[in-house]
């Protein structure tokens, strides 16, 4: 006998064939932040020294405090937002039961995250598990409007409350979560006069902030905020920028490098890791003024990952770590193999 539809059980989760469409821009966008992260994350790995006397900084290590430090973070924070809200879409038409897929995808985040710490200190796997199923997951019950308010408000007072940071997390995870749902990700295409009006906003003002904190003595009590204000501020308009920079001519030579490192960017973030721990002896990087050798081999690392992404991709679905991440999610092997 047939059960009813009252009774019948949950239907099985259905693994994910063929990816559905990717949006390319942002896998070239999350590529770009990851090549910045890397440049942060080098000296903090290598627990690099600040300056050869207090409050002397080397030429390289201030660029990287006005150029890159806090531009990039808030750029993946936020393609994670998008990310969670369209892995949520793709469930739902597969299961009957999205958020728990959403919960275990976490869970194992930051189980992996766990494990990363114990080569990087201070890495986002954790965090980013943690306020997702704190902030995101019941985000997904709340209507658009109130949390692209709830995104705005904390992403706002996370750099006048606060110093920016892993605080800077919930808010851009519920924006990116907001602009999601409104379709923006999928409509970029057409929205080049919105990117250029957000870019002449954006642009002179992380230009006045950067002064600012370039101006601001490190000592005075605000610096910190000033920094995480204009990191935020240079994180849209870099964002900006590499969008309008896509539908030019030179588009197509950044995503031949870009969307191959954002397609596998767990992979890359992870394996970004173990090359910088595993060089940095042979380099004499650990509390060492050697900047520029920092800086080289972050551009070998992304070199390397570039042409092992295209290679990779080539003939895989996803990257390694990727599809591990949805055989977990997935509970049952994920194809992968074109």
């Amino acid at each position: 006998m047939q059960p009813t539809t009252a009774t019948a059980p949950p239907a099985p989760a259905r693994p994910p064939g063929p990816a559905a469409r990717r949006i390319r821009a942002l896998d070239a966008l999350r590529g770009f932040a990851l090549c910045g992260i890397l440049l942060v994350n080098i000296p903090q790995i290598t627990a690099m020294a600040f300056g050869p006397r207090p409050g002397e900084l080397h030429p390289v290590r201030a660029f990287l405090d006005l150029a890159v430090q806090e531009r990039f973070f808030p750029i993946f924070s936020f393609l994670f937002g998008i990310s969670f809200a369209l892995f949520l879409d793709g469930a739902a038409r597969r299961s009957d039961r999205p958020r728990l897929l959403l919960v275990r995808r976490l869970i194992a985040l930051g189980l992996l995250g766990a494990a990363h710490q114990l080569l990087h200190p201070g890495e986002a796997l954790t965090p980013y598990a943690i306020f997702g199923l704190l902030v995101l997951l019941p985000a997904t019950w709340l209507p658009t409007p109130l949390v692209l308010a709830a995104g705005g408000g904390l992403t706002l007072a996370s750099v006048t409350l606060a110093s920016g940071g892993l605080v800077t997390i919930p808010g851009l995870f519920l924006l990116g979560l907001a602009v999601a749902r409104l379709g923006v990700p999928r409509a970029l295409e057409q929205r080049t006069g919105t990117l250029v009006a957000v870019l002449a906003v954006a642009a002179p003002a992380a230009a006045a902030a950067l002064w600012w904190q370039y101006a601001t003595d490190p000592a005075d009590a605000h610096a910190t905020r000033i920094a995480a204000a204009a990191g935020l501020l240079a994180a849209v308009a870099y964002a900006v920028t590499l969008l309008l920079l896509l539908r030019t001519p030179l588009g197509t030579a950044l995503s031949a490098v870009l969307e191959p490192l954002g397609r596998m960017a767990l992979t890359n973030y992870l394996a970004a890791t173990l090359l910088v721990v595993a060089a940095a002896p042979l380099l004499d990087l650990r509390h060492s003024l050697r900047w520029g050798t920092a800086m080289v081999l972050a551009l070998v690392i992304l070199t390397l990952q570039t042409l092992f992404s295209r290679w990779w991709l080539a003939r895989f679905r996803y990257g390694p770590a990727e599809w591990c991440l949805r055989t977990v999610t997935w509970w049952e092997r994920v194809p992968n193999r074109r």
